[in-house]
């Protein structure tokens, strides 16, 4: 893994969508006239968000994640999402719970946990976050959400195979955050 930070960082895990459904996703945003829109770039699958690690962890980790080889798991997304009920934090387009999806989900999650890491234990929604709201959401935007919800719902991509899973640092800032690549884990 490149040093490039020491200390304690932010860190996840994440699959990264193909080109083609980036660019998807980004045409598919053109359409959402609130929130604060997710980069292309920065558009991904969260696996395991890691927190606030060490760099120990994260050696041990690296480690770790160097021996898992369950195959190369298709991404498939389809539909669209928000986080929040009434007071949406987020929307999101729907990635489907394919089963080597959820199974390389626990597997990183187990091996994060036996770094040392404490992951919470909630239920994997798998997703991909298209745009984050402030708690202030205006009405207005309530609307804007609903309409866009209502017309584009049924959105369904092409599915790609993702041979790679990612380890990103975030870095939180006014802006937004950013992702920058740590390493890459070839997944078969």
């Amino acid at each position: 893994m490149a040093r490039t930070y020491l200390g304690a960082m932010r860190a996840f895990l994440a699959l990264t969508p193909s080109d083609e459904q980036r660019e998807a996703l980004s045409a598919l945003q053109d359409h959402l006239r609130c929130g604060r829109h997710v980069d292309e770039d920065d558009l991904h699958l969260t696996l395991a968000f890691l927190g606030d690690v060490s760099l120990s962890q994260l050696d041990e980790l690296d480690l770790t994640l160097g021996s898992i080889r369950p195959g190369p798991v298709p991404l498939e997304i389809g539909g669209l999402g928000v986080f929040g009920g009434d007071a949406p934090r987020q929307v999101h387009a729907a990635v489907d719970a394919e089963p080597r999806i959820v199974h390389l989900q626990a597997k990183v999650s187990t091996a994060a946990r036996r770094c040392g890491i404490a992951l919470p234990h909630r239920r994997f929604v798998p997703h991909v976050t298209l745009a984050r709201f402030a708690r202030w959401t205006s009405a207005e935007d309530h609307a804007r959400l609903g309409r866009f919800l209502a017309a584009r719902s049924d959105m369904r991509l092409p599915p790609a195979l993702r041979t790679e899973l990612c380890l990103y640092r975030s870095t939180l800032s006014e802006d937004g955050p950013r992702y920058d690549l740590l390493e890459s884990y070839p997944l078969c």
